[in-house]
């Protein structure tokens, strides 16, 4: 089982394939791709949980794939790698937002430290702030932490279940992974963990929805890659 999936921008043959086992050893997925263009192709096309994007390349250089991610995917966490180390463009990528700038050279362990802290606390950012959501006739209000459901009861949500809908909510168009959900929403490391936590979560979650565990219409299950929320639903 992977901790998160990693794509791996970078032009200079060596350097990536460095980056690359290192991250595999570490026990990530990786995708790769050798310029910007496939970079940002395989970036939105794959859904990794990070990029690693190098600013000096052929086609597209960082900077470009770093402006169209933003427009596209802008929860997307990215950290810019280069050999140009100068006050400049360590502003000019932060400012066009990336979550942290590395200057090659590197070592990997503090490469690895940088992925894993990024990840900490990147991914929870939504792609956009979900007020109240719609699905499946119900209604949930995230700032007063109510479902309202179809017979017109309302019930009560804790604060992590309200986070967790919002997570889903905020992630409609992919499957979330147990382990993103502990990640993003707990702040858990999920590597060597072996817990439930996720799974009892979402059946009280399905329980206080009036929502059939045997036939979920409101969180899905998605075999072998996790959670979801119907497609029905709408935003404000």
């Amino acid at each position: 089982m992977t901790i998160g999936t990693v794509l791996v921008v970078e032009d200079d043959a060596a350097i990536r394939r460095g980056i690359v086992d290192s991250l595999k050893f570490a026990g990530y997925g990786v995708f790769e791709a050798e310029d910007g263009e496939r970079g940002l192709r395989t970036a939105l096309a794959a859904t990794p949980d990070l990029v690693l994007l190098d600013v000096l390349m052929p086609k597209k250089d960082g900077f470009e794939v770093l402006e169209e991610l933003r427009r596209s995917r802008p929860s997307l966490p990215v950290i810019m790698l280069t050999a140009r180390g100068t006050e400049e463009d360590r502003v000019r990528g932060l400012r066009g937002g990336a979550d942290d700038y590395v200057v090659k050279p590197f070592n990997t362990g503090e490469l690895l430290a940088r992925v894993e802290a990024v990840l900490r606390r990147s991914p929870a950012r939504p792609e956009t702030e979900v007020h109240t959501l719609e699905v499946a006739g119900r209604t949930i209000d995230f700032e007063r932490r109510e479902a309202t459901l179809p017979d017109g009861k309302t019930v009560q949500l804790t604060e992590r279940e309200a986070e967790v809908l919002a997570f889903l909510a905020a992630n409609r168009t992919r499957a979330i992974s147990r382990d993103e959900l502990l990640r993003c929403v707990w702040g858990l490391d999920p590597r060597g963990v072996r817990t439930r936590t996720v799974d009892m979560l979402i059946a009280r979650l399905r329980d206080r929805l009036n929502d059939d565990r045997n036939n979920p219409t409101v969180i899905l299950t998605v075999r072998a890659k996790g959670y979801m929320l119907a497609d029905s639903g709408r935003e404000s």
